[in-house]
């Protein structure tokens, strides 16, 4: 089986998935960029991999070299990771019936009947499946109206994202950022965007009891109008630092007491919170989207409802003023990282889906 995926600058997880393919033999090929952070790895294992620019929604000279390439090479699974190759891929197999196109969806929503850019993307005819990385995100699109439009429920497949733990085990610094002695250091990395509630767990930090030592780290691109007014307005500013983008995020999340993720819609299983969770630091997330699913509440982490400062405020006071707990779930997010959410299941997983399409692909 000739299995070719499209991306473009793919993480960690990902490219462990190829790796993972290509070791259970599957003859896999990668479209990337060339200076994509991990080639080397793709290098060093000696998966073929190449080259084009996808620099539109329809970018035709990145459309006909890929579609060369599809009829030279005899691709029989063509497998899209992002929406700009997605939409040119899918130009390329124009008359191409025999090979199979697989879709990855990471976040919820954002797909509808009724916006033209759908159905050039995920609602397209031509796409065999769609690997959903949460139910979430597979709920979304069967539940999508009008109902009479409603996609086949053997298009979606649910497949996690899969990591390693022992990807994890650097642990940061912190006394570079100079917080007050014996702070309990709250920790959310995130890039900014309205969807990710940042500023419902700033607000959350005036509900803290005064005597918890609380420090509120924000690691990332913490813009925004909302993000600003929200901290403007914190009595406890002095406490809230944001050193921007860190490419130690891992490390730092692994630095802090908990972290929080306090999204309130379209999250897919939140990459942050799975790296902390594999560092046995305990979070605190929202019921919104893949976050339920990757967190057992009250075992693993605590589950708390949307746009919810105190619910917030409430975890942190429960984890702070209890360790043992705080260390229990600790380890039970690393051991559930390591047997629910582990790379390999996802390269299983995801051979059944290549296999099933190939199946039919013969018949």
């Amino acid at each position: 089986m000739n299995v070719l995926a499209i991306t473009e600058s793919p993480d960690r997880p990902t490219v462990e998935t190829f790796i993972g393919l290509h070791k259970k033999n599957i003859n896999i090929s990668i479209i990337c960029r060339g200076n994509c952070e991990h080639k080397k790895i793709l290098d060093q294992y000696q998966i073929n991999n190449f080259e084009i620019i996808f620099r539109r929604k329809i970018d035709y000279t990145a459309i006909k070299k890929l579609r060369n390439y599809l009829v030279d090479q005899e691709v029989d699974v063509v497998h899209v990771f992002s929406n700009n190759t997605l939409t040119n891929t899918i130009f390329s197999l124009i008359g191409l019936k025999n090979i199979k196109l697989i879709a990855y969806r990471g976040i919820v929503g954002n797909v509808s009947y009724f916006d033209p850019i759908s159905w050039i993307r995920f609602l397209n005819p031509r796409i065999d499946k769609i690997i959903c990385v949460c139910d979430a995100i597979k709920d979304y699109f069967l539940s999508m109206k009008p109902k009479f439009l409603r996609m086949n429920p053997n298009k979606p497949i649910r497949v996690y994202k899969g990591h390693n733990v022992d990807w994890y085990n650097e642990v940061a610094d912190l006394s570079q950022y100079n917080f007050p002695a014996n702070s309990f250091v709250v920790g959310c990395i995130a890039n900014s965007r309205p969807r990710k509630g940042v500023d419902y767990l700033i607000r959350a930090v005036d509900l803290v009891p005064e005597n918890i030592p609380i420090v509120l780290l924000l690691v990332g691109r913490m813009h925004g109008r909302k993000i600003e007014n929200a901290i403007k307005k914190c009595r406890r500013k002095n406490l809230i630092f944001s050193p921007g983008f860190c490419e130690n995020a891992p490390a730092i999340s692994a630095a802090c007491d908990l972290v929080c993720l306090p999204s309130y819609k379209r999250e897919g299983l939140p990459r942050s919170i799975i790296e902390a969770m594999s560092a046995a630091v305990p979070p605190i997330v929202t019921n919104s989207g893949g976050s339920p699913e990757l967190v057992e509440d009250n075992v693993s982490g605590i589950v708390v409802p949307v746009k919810d400062s105190q619910a917030i405020a409430d975890a942190i006071k429960k984890l702070y003023l209890d360790r043992s707990l705080r260390k229990s779930m600790g380890q039970k997010a690393r051991e559930r990282i390591k047997l629910k959410f582990n790379n390999e299941i996802t390269v299983n997983e995801t051979i059944k889906v290549y296999q099933d399409l190939h199946v039919d692909q013969t018949k």
